[in-house]
């Protein structure tokens, strides 16, 4: 049972991760002004989801390598 968690648990951590690095910089139009559009780089400052997400993923590892093997 602690094995099957530890990997739901490193896999969730996982997507955690690579998903806060691809919602971590968004453009955004600045003007619009007919033909002339100007955008920028907005990064995003929610910076907790890549901790929550690294903690979950050494937590399940942690878990993998508690488990007993039972064969």
């Amino acid at each position: 049972m602690n094995r099957m968690l530890g990997i739901i648990f490193t896999l969730a951590g996982a997507v955690m991760m690579i998903i806060a690095v691809i919602n971590s910089q968004k453009k955004k139009d600045v003007v619009d002004i007919g033909p002339i559009h100007v955008t920028a780089d907005e990064r995003d400052h929610n910076n907790w989801m890549p901790y929550a997400g690294g903690v979950i993923f050494i937590g399940g590892i942690v878990l993998m390598a508690s488990s007993k093997k039972t064969r």
